[in-house]
């Protein structure tokens, strides 16, 4: 078997050794005579592999438990209408820092569903740079500010949370979470979709702190709030059973390669080397 060179930015490579436990597991998976995509989400045995997923991940970023973590469907792009549905009450503005497609595409749905302001807007360079600080119209009184730390498509990288008070920092970590390490205290909400360096497309990432939980309006569908899925253990509906694992053994693969801190050197000295080249 000859394996290309897949720099897709997502669906992206996963870890050959990965493959090739899933291969092996397929169609008898623990002894159970069947594929781990036959087996009930609600049994004993899929829900310690989805147990050991979110306490690998946990482990992998440092998660406290300040902070509620769901494995979600709808991919970072539902995210966009979820996050001003969640946090944000009927009335409240949220701060949304534009630099490139994937942070106007956020701020597209957010002024759907609230009143939105916007921070500051990168179009003037065409999303090469970032709007210097000096300049951003930040709302001390704002719901949350929200930020893509990664614009895959301008090539606009953001590599610190930025400084906004006491607002709750919403990031959008599609291209950044796993690639290295983060301090997730810093943050009030990150979100993020598998198929970048998570796992397989169709399963989403949501790490939020548990008192923006709370702050849900009355008006929400059920399905669509956080906390609901956070209090069902991400099972309020049938959950991407296969991407979940899957990306749990991508987390026990990370954590054999030494951790974030490992993989954050690797992927360093991969960027300098194509950066040197162009």
């Amino acid at each position: 078997m000859s394996r290309v060179i897949n720099f897709s930015a997502g669906p992206a490579a996963l870890p050959l050794e990965v493959l090739e436990q899933a291969k092996a597991e397929m169609p008898d998976w623990q002894g159970s005579g069947m594929s781990v995509m036959e087996v009930s989400h609600r049994s004993k045995a899929f829900i310690a592999v989805a147990e050991q997923a979110e306490a690998d991940l946990r482990d992998l970023l440092g998660i406290s438990d300040d902070y509620a973590v769901m494995f979600l469907q709808g991919g970072a792009t539902q995210q966009f209408a979820l996050m001003p549905m969640n946090l944000a009450q009927p009335g409240d503005s949220v701060d949304y820092l534009v630099t490139g497609s994937w942070s106007k595409k956020a701020a597209k749905e957010a002024a759907v569903v609230r009143a939105l302001n916007v921070v500051a807007d990168g179009a003037d360079s065409s999303y090469t740079d970032v709007p210097a600080f000096d300049t951003w119209r930040l709302d001390a009184n704002a719901a949350y500010f929200h930020y893509t730390p990664n614009e895959t498509i301008g090539g606009v990288e953001i590599h610190e949370p930025p400084q906004v008070g006491a607002v709750p920092i919403v990031a959008d970590m599609s291209s950044t979470l796993l690639s290295r390490p983060i301090d997730v205290d810093r943050f009030g909400a990150i979100y993020a979709g598998a198929q970048k360096n998570i796992g397989p497309a169709g399963l989403t990432i949501v790490i939020m702190r548990r008192d923006l939980l709370e702050r849900v309006p009355d008006d929400v569908p059920n399905i669509l709030r956080y906390k609901s899925h956070a209090d069902g253990g991400s099972m309020l509906n049938t959950p991407p059973t296969f991407a979940w694992y899957l990306a749990g053994l991508v987390f026990q693969w990370l954590k054999g390669q030494g951790g974030l801190a490992a993989i954050g050197t690797q992927n360093q000295a991969k960027a300098d080397l194509l950066y040197n080249a162009i």
